[in-house]
């Protein structure tokens, strides 16, 4: 779906720039107030006035001409009008770029001036293509706010930007190994975090679920290793994995859009997806998500993995940091702190050899002992002050992420941590200085920056990825900028959080669904066929309704999908209404009458799904508790089933989301007549 549909569709455009004021009985000129941009712009000076675009960006250095035309190409596909690109002679209400260097702009630093010179134009500066791929940025969120259909109506307030990150590190780190996210939405994560200037995208590609949701039994609990191996044939994941030409894509999409890819294999704590492969490497003192450090074989595998995506002329791990891990191994036994020290130092020492940049997870508190470990060089993720006390690591010599656990991890449904980030206190009181109860000086040399992490804990929860997508967007936004503004914010949280719900996802991405004002109708839908809306899904909060009138259909009947889920008149399992997504079935329980005439009404948030027939509740489908859920039994584990999960240990409890962000991309092959479909949104989504 285009983004001009979407951005026409958008609740509540803001009002963001100042208009003339009157003073004793004559209309005098305001200043422009600073613009509002996410991440905050962190130095503008307001001129008077506006000044009104041509229609024509003016490329006057030739290693920014490929940013000029995918800035082009972001407008066609964010509002429907393309910017003509050229390198002829400026003239009024031109977009002029420029790259070159200045003392005054660092590698990510950017100026714009907006009618402040003679000619009245857009004056962008920079000293490198990643800063004018920022400055773009800003100038797309600033199209955004306005109402207007063509480049030639568009103007901006006159004022000068000079807009630079308070820290270089701007981050998310995503599990992908206890929970399989697809490609298609790592590639839109990367546009969304550009669009919000942030730079960094950790991907965790192995881990494994808790034992005791699995009959306490490591052999019975879930593990994965996402990427394509052909050194160890038979370890990647089966229920979903990279190829590594897909991850080389990835990582090359994120060059293009100054997004970098840390790649991370976790070990030799989480690597129960390497000992269910070989179960020789696991302990069992510690358990089988342990490595076995005093088995020579553990360091010959892993050493040979690593060498499988760092080797080679054109390596998968194309970037220039690679993660190792090193976290939450245990510490009871000295000699095996030892040894895990030898083994942190060991593929520190390896990722160096293969001319990469080495990251941990910081574990050197936790695993306090007397065998060297390297730090020159080296960057730590500083997540908990007990596994990693950052002062003493900053002594030490490393340089340190700032993701502390308690402020900005994410874990879905889980009860612990946190659902959403708590994203009023992040805006209002953090940034990357403070790491758990430490804080240092804004901008200390050791700390490279900030993330935040979803961490997918709980194997067959029900959360999907547009859950998942639910709680990263909101947070995505506030870290961006508290890494990027910082301290230097001048909105506060209230504003802000009204004004953010003006911008988008980003140029061809709305992974949230967001529906417009107005209600969408359609009389009547044929089956096996595009519905051609101007959505292929409702996010939370909807109402979608529809009439039937029925006739009898088979069990898997669906009438409504898209690539992410399925809506059907009769689920495979029961022949209820139900729906399925990300491998999970839910149903109500309400099957169809085999005649006669229905008025249906589903109702979506990021919590439920209701059914309605006839304007009667039928059913809620919410969060509630379930225990040891085995992935041979994830279908049939929900609402409608006739299922009873065996409770192996009363502590074992995790809650179950039966959430839809509702497919509307196509229809399926029933033998019911659909009329009068509605889509609306209930409130704004968020």
């Amino acid at each position: 779906m285009k983004n001009h549909t979407i951005a026409k569709m958008m609740l509540g455009w803001v009002m963001l720039f100042s208009l003339p004021t009157s003073s004793f009985g004559w209309n005098a000129p305001s200043i422009n107030e600073k613009p509002f941009v996410i991440p905050e712009i962190t130095e503008w000076k307001g001129g008077q006035g506006n000044v009104a675009l041509s229609g024509r960006i003016i490329v006057k250095s030739s290693n920014i001409k490929a940013i000029a035309q995918a800035f082009s190409n972001d407008c066609e596909e964010m509002f429907g009008w393309k910017l003509a690109v050229s390198s002829g002679k400026p003239r009024k209400g031109d977009i002029v770029l420029t790259c070159r260097k200045s003392a005054d702009l660092s590698d990510e630093s950017y100026q714009i001036e907006m009618g402040t010179v003679s000619l009245p134009m857009v004056n962008i500066l920079s000293s490198s293509p990643k800063g004018m791929f920022w400055a773009t940025r800003t100038l797309l969120q600033l199209f955004e706010q306005s109402t207007h259909d063509r480049a030639e109506n568009i103007s901006l307030p006159s004022g000068t930007i000079i807009d630079k990150p308070q820290y270089p590190l701007r981050g998310f780190m995503i599990d992908v190994g206890r929970k399989y996210i697809p490609m298609s939405y790592l590639r839109n994560l990367v546009k969304v975090m550009a669009y919000y200037k942030m730079n960094t995208l950790q991907v965790h590609l192995n881990d494994n679920g808790m034992p005791q949701y699995f009959e306490s039994d490591w052999n019975k609990t879930p593990a994965a290793f996402r990427l394509e191996c052909n050194t160890y044939p038979g370890l990647t994941a089966t229920d979903g994995s990279y190829s590594k030409a897909e991850f080389i894509a990835f990582q090359q999409l994120g060059e293009q859009h100054f997004v970098e890819i840390i790649p991370e294999i976790d070990s030799p704590a989480h690597a129960l997806a390497f000992t269910h492969f070989r179960p020789s490497l696991g302990s069992k003192e510690y358990g089988m998500d342990h490595f076995n450090l005093s088995n020579p074989e553990v360091y010959m595998f892993m050493d040979s993995l690593f060498a499988e995506y760092l080797g080679g002329k054109n390596p998968v791990f194309r970037g220039h940091r690679v993660n190792i891990g090193t976290d939450e191994y245990s510490n009871r036994n000295p000699q095996v702190v030892e040894q895990f020290r030898a083994y942190t130092d060991h593929y520190l020492e390896l990722v160096e050899r293969y001319g990469k940049q080495p990251m941990l997870w910081g574990a050197l508190t936790h695993a306090c002992g007397n065998t060297p470990v390297r730090h020159e060089g080296v960057l730590m993720n500083c997540w908990y002050n007990g596994y990693a006390q950052p002062d003493s690591m900053r002594q030490l010599g490393y340089q340190m992420v700032s993701i502390p656990d308690g402020l900005v991890y994410i874990v879905p449904a889980a009860g612990y941590y946190y659902d959403y980030l708590n994203c009023k206190h992040l805006y209002e009181n953090w940034t990357p200085a403070q790491i758990g109860n430490k804080r240092f000086e804004e901008q200390d040399p050791q700390i490279e920056g900030g993330m935040f992490a979803v961490w997918n804990d709980h194997y067959g929860n029900g959360i999907s990825v547009k859950d998942i997508h639910h709680r990263a967007f909101p947070a995505i936004q506030t870290i961006a900028t508290k890494t990027w503004t910082g301290q230097l914010t001048t909105l506060s949280y209230e504003i802000f959080d009204e004004k953010r719900m003006t911008l988008s996802e980003g140029p061809g991405v709305n992974e949230l669904g967001r529906l417009p004002h107005e209600a969408i109708e359609k009389k009547e839908i044929s089956p096996n066929s595009s519905i051609d809306l101007p959505i292929i899904e409702a996010g939370y909060d909807y109402r979608v309704s529809f009439s039937l009138d029925c006739k009898e259909e088979e069990k898997g009947t669906v009438l409504f999908e898209s690539d992410h889920a399925i809506f059907y008149l009769s689920s495979p399992t029961t022949g209820q209404v139900g729906f399925s997504r990300d491998g999970y079935l839910n149903t109500f329980n309400y099957k169809l009458p085999v005649d006669g005439h229905v008025d249906i009404r589903i109702e979506g948030t990021n919590k439920e799904t209701r059914l309605y027939v006839n304007n009667r509740h039928i059913q809620t489908l919410s969060k509630h508790e379930v225990y040891v859920i085995k992935p041979s039994d994830q279908l049939n584990n929900m609402p409608g089933a006739e299922y009873q999960p065996t409770v192996f240990a009363p502590s074992a409890k995790m809650y179950y989301v039966p959430t839809l962000v509702f497919p509307l991309q196509r229809t399926g092959n029933y033998r019911s007549q659909v009329t009068n479909l509605k889509v609306e949104a209930i409130h704004a989504n968020r």
